[in-house]
């Protein structure tokens, strides 16, 4: 299956344009935009401020332009040449699996979109950022075209995600990795509920609000959802905005306090289960099929459509230059195909020339892509996850798979694991140099460590990290790693509280031994 899906890959993005040389979207330089940009600031005509009585929502509403005729639908993935090329299905459908029990894929109309050449799309993105107009301000809406284009704007649900911040590790690559001069973060975790799943949400919510206003008025009775913590967080927070019943799944014991707080403070019903990710998404499924509740996880691709914008977003940060490695931490793998999907369609629509190198990154404990690949990607092999720090990709049977095999084979890309340890230690010393990360972002980092020492990466890279979640949910974690209290772990960077006798003779034996005779 996975090579009838690496076969297919011209299916998914194809139009006549696809093929379009470098050169159709060459730039000026920064500079020379920037001086045009200044030039034209004199000529700006201000613009007044809506009236009083009219919120965003509604200001959109009356500037609504005409239809651009862009459209999306639902189609089994992967394509294949012998399978049924009328099958489709509207997003106004409540489906997630094609009729051969595949999954489904969002495509878009590609030879609408290529309408406009890709300088159009570029600068059109480039306008949207940091604004306050609904629904653009979002790093989601502001490529609604490229996301839901049929969506009425009166029935998103925003909470103004994305737009994160795109950070240069300078420290960590100069010192820890070899001299890498151009090593990136993506803070993906900088969004309201504090992880990157706020991005599909957006998208996932905004499609269920639509599904049950007029002139639909589907009855959908809520939105339900396996968790591992940071997609029932982003669930919960939606379908507050949206007054829309959430119901979460999540493993017993197995997340965080910090995780857990937060579908119960947004109000979801939430049901703690005596069991693993995957025997809570078996069960999130049978209940989807007997209720009218409408299913969140990654089964249903509506997420990964806003889940792709981060991967433009990159894009846009780096002045429409492409990276050459962006590594990707990976649970049930939706994510690494997301980034996929937003890169190539930017390549097929002009917007650049090229896509990255992909890495998926796996905690050793919930490995099954990494031993996937390493077997040559002969025969997929679920396993049972082991208990992981980063428990947010503890999930040993992910729905996503094959999704990930197109975008790994696709972009010539890797598969990498770490050890608790390793990842650990990796996170520990990224703080160390003025992060806070997540232990997610410490598998990733973990990977990067490998592929440096293995000369795969180069220090000349331009290397980008995904950091999917805020470290601040996973405190925990770094507690007891600061404390030396993890078993069979050195903890080779904690940095425990120093008891001290409050007099100052104490202190300063203290802080000249541990400042090196600096002061």
């Amino acid at each position: 299956m996975a090579t009838a899906a690496a076969s297919s890959l011209s299916l998914l993005f194809a139009h006549p344009n696809s093929r379009r040389s470098s050169g159709s979207h060459l730039r000026l330089p920064r500079r020379a935009r920037c001086a045009a940009s200044d030039a034209a600031a004199t000529t700006t005509v201000t613009k007044h401020r809506r009236p009083a009585e009219e919120n965003i929502r509604e200001e959109a509403a009356r500037l609504r332009g005409p239809e651009q005729g862009f459209s999306a639908w639902y189609a089994p993935f992967p394509p294949t040449p012998d399978g049924d090329p009328n099958e489709r299905y509207s997003l106004d459908e409540v489906v997630y699996r094609s009729s051969s029990g595949g999954l489904l894929d969002v495509q878009h109309d590609m030879e609408a979109l290529a309408r406009f050449p890709g300088s159009y799309w570029r600068d059109l993105f480039d306008s949207r950022v940091g604004g306050t107009n609904w629904p653009y301000g979002s790093g989601v809406w502001s490529k609604k075209e490229f996301v839901l284009p049929e969506i009425d704007s009166d029935h998103i649900v925003s909470l103004f995600e994305g737009n994160s911040n795109l950070f240069w590790a300078e420290r960590l690559g100069r010192e820890h990795l070899g001299g890498m001069s151009d090593l990136w973060v993506k803070h993906c975790g900088i969004s309201h509920t504090g992880s990157f799943k706020d991005l599909g949400m957006t998208v996932l919510v905004s499609q269920v609000n639509r599904l049950r206003r007029q002139p639909l008025s589907r009855p959908i009775a809520g939105v339900g959802c396996a968790s591992t913590g940071d997609t029932s967080a982003a669930l919960s927070a939606y379908c507050a905005a949206a007054n829309i019943p959430a119901i979460v799944f999540l493993p017993a014991d197995r997340i965080s306090l910090q995780q857990l707080i937060q579908p119960i403070a947004n109000g979801a019903t939430v049901l703690s289960l005596d069991t693993d990710f995957d025997g809570c998404m078996r069960l999130i499924r049978e209940v989807t099929a007997e209720l009218p509740i409408y299913l969140a996880n990654s089964l249903n691709s509506l997420r990964l459509e806003g889940q792709k914008t981060a991967a433009i977003e990159i894009l846009q940060q780096f002045d429409w230059q492409v990276p050459d490695w962006v590594i990707v931490p990976g649970g049930n793998l939706g994510n690494i195909y997301a980034f996929y999907k937003g890169f190539e369609m930017c390549r097929v629509l002009g917007l650049v020339d090229r896509v990255p190198r992909l890495v998926c990154a796996q905690a050793a404990n919930a490995n099954p892509l990494y031993r996937y690949y390493k077997s040559g990607w002969t025969e997929f092999q679920p396993l049972v996850a082991e208990t992981t720090f980063a428990s947010a990709i503890q999930i040993g049977d992910p729905v996503s798979v094959y999704r990930a095999v197109v975008a790994l084979k696709a972009t010539d890309g890797i598969v990498e694991e770490a050890t608790e340890e390793e990842l650990m230690d990796a996170m520990a010393l990224a703080d160390r140099t003025g992060m806070f990360a997540c232990p997610h972002t410490g598998v990733a980092l973990a990977a990067l460590f490998k592929l440096r020492d293995q000369r795969i990466i180069g220090p000349n890279d331009r290397t980008v990290v995904v950091s999917t979640a805020h470290g601040l949910k996973f405190t925990q974690s770094k507690i007891d790693y600061h404390d030396k209290t993890i078993k069979d772990m050195l903890c080779q960077y904690a940095n425990p509280p120093i008891s001290v006798k409050a007099d100052f003779g104490s202190v300063m034996d203290v802080l000249q031994k541990n400042l090196n005779g600096k002061i």
